[in-house]
């Protein structure tokens, strides 16, 4: 009993003291005498034009002064901040800033009261005005200093040795003082706990060990010696390993070569070796330093005419200074993550090299802002490349006058307004690429007077109006014109006509209308892609163009109004995409009929009118990969043949009239990814070798068909499966428990990258999906899509509460079966749920309470089954309308029957337990509030409020604490 009462007694003293400092407290807070005494002495000998200490005044609490600090539980000064928190103002700033700048400094002497602070730890008196005065001794008295900022303050004469006492210093800036000066740094090694130093403007020309005591700090974080008079320190024989070293200032010395020791220096994030003189080329040694942030040779005498290529290396390189050192030629900073102003940039290098560089590649950064005039500075450039950044506002005019320009590269940027007509000078110019910018505006036949020599014109996804006069002749001859969303339309370009060395031509989504000219396809014997999509183009085409060496590669003829037999192509032709059109005939003619094919490997036809069947005649055609013949006419079985295509990952062959079972040679297709069989009339079972041999299979859609049988458990060995649909269908048997084993379901859709970054591509995959009560296509995020569609068959017995092992599932619809039993709880587990569809089956019990955790979800069916309860409250479930419930025995909202005025037991948001529910009102918490008033009232409150009561609990608190000192003394001895 004892024990408890003293342990009882200890809980109230630490309890009541906090009480006590608030009630009693000291009658000037915190503040000790003796210290408050001692910073009045130290503004004695202060001159304070501005007032800066006008708090400090005599009888106030000394912790409530400007600058000062106290430990909150001693009352001890710790800190004094009477720096300025900015520099000196610019040496051309107006005359009242720098007198707004002197009258705020602190001038005089620093007073030795300060030894009377025996609890300092940090003191900041920089960029005030001590002129004429040495670092006085008795600063290294004041031993418990871990900060120490004397920067910019006038100090003159001799670093005073003493410092080095101050063994727990760990921040020192002794900076722009120019009249203060130290022939040795020996007394720097006392300071072993120094992270931070700071003796920049400082004469150090006779401080050859400099290198030598500073390499000995071990927590040395940050070395700053620039304007120090350092020269070169012939190799050391110790080894400079600077073990913590992250940033080396060594700017504006009389270095000749950068110090080799640098190079072991790995930790190194910044080196500032600028204004040095520094000559020969770069050294290779800096390649090795990976981890650097900012690199600064900028000022120095560099005979090498180019930037090494290594510095291109650079990755986290964010800050690269080069200006004014002799590197005239070429200039590579292309993926570097530089996060920098491109005016600025373009500035820099126009004021250090302007008349001689010929390269500059600034490409795959993270430039931003505006492009300046200031280009028009560089006479003698030949290469520009800006690329792949986030560079916006208009072209400058001045780009006109660089007259030596051959290569310009803005493509992948924010550019706006229009083309400048001075590109229309560029004389020289061969290669232009403004490609996918947001450029707009019309072009005339004046942007391109001069551009004689133009062999690349690169310049799609803008939106750009070009319409010339039909009589008119570019005086340009490419190899290459991109104009893809250009409008250019409605008559097909005359223009294109001249351009006889053509091998690249895209102009997609023109506005182009009418039969192409015949002598579009004779125009070159040298294509090798062509993109002519997206427009209102008409006519048949009976052949595509053929070329007299070398491979056609792409020719995408899809989403026109094309008619007629599917066009003959040359055998080295490797990407055709000939969809949305109105192609009709057999594809016998193509496949058979036709020269072999050897090279294709995408073939897209989907979505015209052709018809008869898939011709037995795929021997020739190994490389083909993707096979897209959706929505045509096709009839028939699929031929045997087709198991020829090896490396086949895609095929579709949705919304077709094809019969049959599906031919056991497609477990020949290791390789597939998609098979898309909806939408036709197979029979018979689905094969049980579908799991076993297709295993890399991420979308498997059997929709709308005539299979029947039982789900194989065999599918639950599709690692890699996303999406599964086998809705409208005749099967039947309960759902595999297994397609929890379903593990690309499992995860979050940012997982399935590896697979999207290529398959998932809008030329190359897409299907069509239904989701959330609607069919659409999926192409580009087809790789971050989950689904499940079993809906419309004849499944029974109950949901397998395995399926909540699906955590990454967006889209879950079993309707229309014969589905019974509960809706299981871990349905709740489902975390990325966005659609659910369980309607029209044989369901009972309450929704799960688990459903308010589906935060995704914004479409939801549980219509017409035998539902009872409360639906459980959540923002989600209450945001659907009625018709989600419609046909159940459901009451709360968002249905019109109320649950307390029918009899139903009112549910609530967290009644998770299987057993009893909480009643509205929970006595335990009414309890603790009710206790913890009366505990206030009655005990609390009167020790604030009376005076007495307050008086006599302390003083009783103090007998009963020395008893209990006496008591504790006792047992310790």
């Amino acid at each position: 009993m004892r024990a408890v009462t003293i342990s009882l007694i200890a809980f109230l003293l630490v309890i009541a003291a906090p009480c006590i400092m608030f009630c009693e407290g000291k009658p000037n807070g915190l503040c000790i005498e003796s210290e408050r005494q001692a910073l009045l002495k130290f503004k004695q000998n202060l001159i304070d034009p501005s007032n800066r200490l006008s708090s400090w005044v005599d009888g106030e609490d000394c912790c409530e002064w400007n600058g000062v600090f106290c430990n909150n539980l001693t009352g001890h000064v710790n800190e004094l901040h009477l720096g300025l928190l900015s520099s000196s103002p610019d040496p051309h700033a107006p005359a009242a800033e720098w007198d707004a700048y002197v009258r705020s400094q602190l001038e005089g002497k620093i007073n030795p009261s300060l030894l009377e602070l025996k609890h300092l730890s940090f003191l900041d008196l920089s960029n005030n005005f001590f002129g004429g005065e040495q670092i006085p001794e008795f600063i290294s008295l004041l031993k418990g200093l871990t900060y120490l900022n004397l920067s910019g303050v006038g100090f003159s004469g001799e670093i005073p040795h003493k410092l080095g006492n101050l063994s727990k210093l760990q921040y020192l800036d002794l900076g722009h003082n120019s009249d203060l000066e130290a022939e040795t740094l020996q007394w720097v090694s006392g300071l072993s706990s120094l992270q931070y130093l700071d003796l920049s403007d400082i004469d150090l020309g006779k401080a050859t060990d400099w290198l030598q005591v500073t390499n000995r700090l071990p927590s040395l974080v940050e070395l700053h010696l620039s304007r120090c008079k350092l020269k070169n320190v012939p190799s050391p024989i110790f080894g400079v390993n600077y073990t913590s070293l992250a940033v080396l200032n060594l700017s504006s010395n009389i270095l000749t070569s950068v110090p080799t020791w640098i190079f072991n220096l790995r930790s190194l994030v910044s080196i500032d070796l600028s204004r040095n003189g520094v000559q020969g080329v770069i050294p290779n040694g800096f390649q090795n330093m990976s981890s650097l942030k900012f690199l600064d040779l900028s000022w120095n005498s560099f005979t090498s005419s180019s930037i090494p290529s290594w510095l291109s290396k650079f990755n986290q390189l964010q800050f690269l200074g080069l200006r004014d050192v002799g590197l005239q030629e070429e200039i590579d900073l292309s993926n570097n993550g530089i996060d920098h102003e491109v005016a600025e940039m373009i500035e820099s290098l126009s004021k250090c090299s302007s008349n001689r560089l010929e390269s500059l590649n600034m490409s795959f950064n993270k430039l931003f802002g505006h492009l300046s005039d200031q280009l028009g500075r560089f006479k003698n450039l030949k290469y520009l490349s800006l690329s792949k950044n986030s560079i916006s506002g208009p072209i400058p005019f001045s780009i006109g006058k660089m007259s030596s320009l051959k290569a310009f590269d803005v493509s992948s940027n924010r550019l706006k307004s229009t083309l400048p007509q001075s590109l229309g000078q560029l004389g020289n110019l061969k290669i232009l690429d403004v490609s996918n910018n947001v450029l707009e505006g019309n072009i005339s036949e004046i942007h391109f007077f001069n551009l004689t020599r133009l062999r690349i014109l690169s310049a799609s996804n803008n939106m750009l109006t070009f319409k010339p006069n039909p009589t008119w002749i570019p005086p340009f001859h490419c190899e290459s014109i991109e104009l893809g969303n250009w409008h250019l339309g409605p008559q097909f370009p005359q223009w294109l006509q001249f351009q006889k060395n053509l091998s690249s031509v895209d102009i997609s989504h023109a506005g182009i209308s009418g039969v192409i000219p015949n002598w579009f396809w004779n125009l070159s014997t040298q294509f090798d892609r062509v993109n002519i999509s997206h427009n209102q183009l008409t006519g048949e085409i009976s052949y595509l163009p053929v070329i007299d060496f070398g491979v056609i590669e792409f020719v995408d003829l899809s989403s026109n109004l094309f008619t007629g037999l599917l066009p003959r192509a040359s055998s080295d032709l490797m990407y055709l995409y000939l969809s949305k059109n109105l192609f009709s005939g057999s594809l016998s003619n193509f496949f058979c009929n036709s020269s072999k094919l050897e090279s294709l490997i995408i073939f897209n036809a989907a979505s015209n009118l052709l018809s008869g069947e898939i011709p037995d005649c795929w021997k020739y055609w190994g490389d083909l990969q993707i096979l897209k013949l959706e929505n045509n006419n096709l009839t028939g079985k699929i031929p045997r043949s087709l198991g020829f295509l090896k490396s086949l990952f895609s095929l579709n062959l949705r919304n077709n009239s094809l019969i049959g079972e599906v031919p056991s040679i497609f477990q020949h297709f290791d390789w597939m990814f998609v098979l898309d069989l909806s939408e036709n009339q197979f029979t018979g079972n689905i094969t049980a070798w579908i799991g076993d041999k297709l295993s890399k299979l991420v979308v498997l859609n059997l929709r709308s068909n005539n299979f029947q049988g039982y789900i194989p458990r065999q599918i639950c060995a599709f690692n890699s499966l996303q999406i599964l649909d086998l809705g409208y269908n005749n099967i039947s048997g309960a759902i595999p428990k297994c397609f929890s084993n379903l593990s690309a379901m499992a995860e979050k859709s940012e997982d399935h990258l590896s697979w999207n970054d290529y398959y998932a591509r809008p030329l190359h995959l897409s299907t069509l999906l239904v989701m959330k009560g609607r069919e659409d296509e999926y192409t580009t995020i087809l790789g971050f899509v989950t689904s499940i569609d079993l809906s419309v068959n004849s499944l029974t017995g109950e949901i397998p509460k395995e399926l909540g092992n699906l955590t990454g599932l967006q889209s879950l619809n079993l309707s229309r079966n014969l589905l019974t039993g509960k809706i299981p709880e871990s349905i709740g587990n489902m975390e990325f749920l966005e659609s659910l569809d369980l309607s029209m089956n044989q369901l009972h019990g309450e929704i799960p309470p688990s459903f308010s955790d589906l935060n995704f979800l914004n479409h939801l069916n549980l219509s017409y089954n035998n539902l009872t309860g409360q639906i459980p409250t959540s923002t989600q479930l209450q945001s659907f309308d009625e018709f989600s419930y419609y046909g159940n025995h459901l009451c709360g909202p968002p249905v019109s029957k109320n649950c307390s005025t029918n009899g139903e037991k009112p549910d609530v948001t967290g009644g998770r337990g299987k057993g009893k529910k909480w009643s509205k009102v929970n006595w335990l918490y009414v309890s603790i509030v009710g206790g913890f008033v009366m505990g206030f009232w009655g005990v609390v409150a009167p020790l604030f409020f009376i005076r007495s009561w307050r008086t006599a609990y302390y003083r009783k608190l103090e007998h009963i604490g020395d008893k209990l000192y006496v008591f504790w003394a006792t047992i310790g001895m």
